[in-house]
């Protein structure tokens, strides 16, 4: 019985230290890591994204920056129905729109027309959304009407508008956001 129980304890000290040993182990593992890590600059840990994005000066990129890719702009016009929004997209070759990507986002009390766009779009087989319409032409305007619910106009109501475009190349930008302030005019009969 004597020889049964410290064959026991030998055996649970044993599984103990082969734990600590483990965790051991993952410790000086990432401090290693951290160790290297802390040894190279900062702009060399940071080159990777100046290759996709363009340093300038470290030669060609492969990817243009979000706003250099895409320009996207909106204006605004009274109508008798209310107020015609217009977003301008105008698309590096190479990139494409989602179509579905375009939102907008307005507070309660105001509504907005289904979009109606200048350009047809394409349907491609995208990675991350399967089969999805997107734009690929050069220039795309977008066009909805803004209403009130009541048919009263507003003063600088807030928009965001939201889309998301990508590179040919292989990269989605993240979705991307514009905020503005449009006046809407009353609906006339």
């Amino acid at each position: 019985m004597f020889i049964k129980m410290l064959i026991s304890k030998s055996a649970v000290l044993n599984k103990r230290a082969s734990k600590k040993s483990c965790v051991l182990a993952f410790v000086m593992m990432n401090a290693s890591l951290l160790t290297g890590l802390s040894m190279i600059p900062i702009s060399a840990q940071a080159a990777g994204l100046n290759e996709l994005f363009g340093n300038k000066g470290a030669g060609q990129s492969k990817f243009l920056p979000v706003d250099e890719a895409f320009q996207v702009s909106s204006i605004t016009r009274a109508t008798a129905k209310g107020t015609q929004l217009l977003i301008t997209f105008n698309i590096t070759p190479g990139h494409y729109v989602y179509k579905d990507q375009l939102t907008l986002r307005f507070p309660k009390g105001l509504k907005a027309s289904p979009f109606t766009f200048s350009q047809s779009p394409v349907s491609i087989n995208d990675p991350t959304f399967g089969q999805v319409p997107v734009f690929t032409q050069r220039n795309v305007v977008a066009t909805t009407t803004l209403t009130t619910n009541n048919g009263k106009g507003a003063k600088n109501a807030p928009i965001v508008i939201g889309w998301q475009g990508c590179a040919k190349a292989g990269l989605c930008y993240p979705p991307e956001k514009i905020k503005t302030t449009v006046n809407i005019a009353a609906t006339r009969k």
